[in-house]
C-alpha cells in the first residue's frame, strides 16, 4: 500500500525526471546563458500600496486557518476530554465570529471611503492598516468612529497608514 509521503516522493521525482529530460532535449539555442559583461544587469521590483495589503491580508489569514485547523483536530480526536473538545468548539466559533467582524470592517471601509484596508483584531484591540497616503488625524477618526459604531463595547482601534 501506498501511503502519502510514498506518494509525494514518487510525484515530485517524476516531475523532475521531466524537467531534467526536456532541460537536456532543449536546443542550445533556447537555453540561456549570460556573458560577464552580463552580470552588471539592475533589476527593479515596484512595490504597490494594495500588494503590501495584499501580504498583511493573507498573513492574517493563514494564522486565523491555522488556529482554525488546531481547533479542528482537538475536535475530532477521540482521546481528548469533553472539556478540551468544548474549548476547542469555543476557540473555533470565536474564530469565526473574528474572521466575520474583519470582512465587514474591511467592507465598511471600502464602501464608505473607497479604500483598501486589512484589519487585524486581537481581543478588544483593532489594527487597520489603510492602502493609502497619511490623510491626517480627522480622517482617521472619521474611520474609527465607522468601526466603533460596529461594536457594543469599547474597542482601543489604531489606524496605520501604509504608502510606498
Amino acid at each position: 500500500m501506498i501511503n502519502k509521503q510514498n506518494l509525494w516522493f514518487i510525484t515530485l521525482f517524476a516531475l523532475i525526471l521531466i524537467l531534467g529530460i526536456y532541460y537536456i532535449t532543449l536546443p542550445d539555442s533556447a537555453i540561456p546563458t549570460f556573458s560577464a559583461d552580463e552580470t552588471n544587469l539592475q533589476s527593479t521590483i515596484e512595490v504597490k500600496d494594495s500588494d503590501i495589503i495584499i501580504a498583511l491580508k493573507v498573513e492574517e489569514e493563514e494564522k486565523i486557518l491555522k488556529e482554525m485547523e488546531d481547533a479542528q483536530k482537538i475536535l475530532l480526536d477521540n482521546a481528548a476530554t469533553t472539556e478540551e473538545k468544548n474549548a476547542a468548539y469555543e476557540t473555533l466559533q470565536q474564530l469565526n465570529y473574528k474572521k466575520g467582524k474583519i470582512d465587514e470592517i474591511e467592507k465598511l471601509i471600502k464602501e464608505k471611503f473607497n479604500i483598501n484596508s486589512c484589519v487585524k483584531i486581537e481581543g478588544n484591540k483593532i489594527n487597520i492598516t489603510l492602502s493609502c497616503e497619511d490623510k491626517g488625524a480627522e480622517f482617521a477618526n472619521n474611520i474609527i468612529k465607522e468601526v466603533q459604531s460596529l461594536y457594543n463595547n469599547q474597542m482601543y482601534i489604531t489606524i496605520k497608514f501604509q504608502s510606498k
